[in-house]
């Protein structure tokens, strides 16, 4: 067995124990999530935006705020459904926790969803987990320490562009109203230059299928914050490039506004073609 399979804080240095943590929480929250998914479980709505949460996103949310805080009492978490804990005054560290990325999906009975942590220090991510409970795999990242997969170290391939044009995925912000045109104009400059966009609605998701080669781009348009960390470390960390849609650097800090969290991510000899679509957009 791969040592990095079998030890989850493997190649993680300084921050292996979190390591170790964070992804038996996101493994078990996992388990939980996937022993629930064919059963009954309420539903409400979450917000006027078509939104849901489910009773299986705040029982997960609990097991792992819980195990966390647990953990690291003096941290501060920060949940998607409202759970946490405030931290020691003046901590530095946060942990953000999606405990069931693609509810949506859940709801009718689509088997596409992961459970995602983070954890940032000064509001920089430094170790990201998503953890996939249908396939039963997970993908850790830690900040200059690489990228890892059930398979071991995850390293995203150069390849030679393709023959066809390339698959991309997409996703925008709960906040983005109905026919929003700058949101409009990006899917349709994607669609005129890519041979399929795929939309989940499980970000932490697509970034994993980013970060394995198996997606060629990754566009988003105001993204949400509390899984934004964890994919973009894991991304990063397996060789891949973001950019701001303007083709400048993309801050990974939380606590920026909405509007400065749309980013445009690839491989590094791919990222240019998917400027250039984003670029068609600006100028309809």
């Amino acid at each position: 067995m791969d040592a990095s399979t079998a030890d989850p804080g493997h190649g993680a240095g300084e921050y292996a124990q979190e390591c170790r943590v964070a992804v038996r929480a996101a493994e078990d929250a996992g388990a939980l999530l996937r022993s629930r998914f064919h059963g009954a479980f309420r539903v409400d709505a979450k917000g006027a935006d078509g939104d849901v949460v489910t009773e299986l996103d705040l029982l997960a949310e609990e097991l792992l705020t819980r195990r966390l805080a647990g953990h690291y009492p003096a941290d501060r978490i920060r949940a998607e459904e409202g759970g946490g804990q405030a931290g020691a005054p003046g901590a530095r560290r946060t942990w953000l926790v999606d405990p069931l990325d693609g509810s949506n999906n859940v709801v009718i009975g689509l088997p596409a969803y992961v459970v995602g942590v983070a954890l940032c220090v000064d509001d920089e991510p430094v170790l990201g987990v998503v953890h996939d409970p249908v396939a039963g795999h997970t993908w850790r990242a830690v900040r200059g320490a690489g990228a890892y997969g059930p398979a071991g170290l995850l390293w995203a391939p150069a390849r030679p562009a393709r023959a066809a044009r390339p698959v991309l995925g997409w996703t925008q912000g709960h906040g983005v109203p109905p026919g929003d045109p700058v949101a409009r104009a990006l899917k349709d400059a994607l669609e005129s230059g890519a041979g399929r966009v795929l939309q989940l609605w499980a970000p932490l998701l697509t970034w994993s299928l980013l970060a394995r080669g198996l997606i060629d781009g990754f566009v988003g348009y105001r993204a949400e914050e509390i899984d934004l960390p964890a994919g973009l470390l894991l991304a990063t960390e397996a060789g891949l490039e973001v950019r701001a849609l303007d083709g400048g650097p993309f801050s990974a800090r939380t606590g920026r506004p909405e509007a400065a969290r749309s980013y445009v991510a690839g491989r590094p000899e791919t990222v240019p073609h998917l400027l250039d679509l984003v670029a068609r957009a600006s100028a309809r």
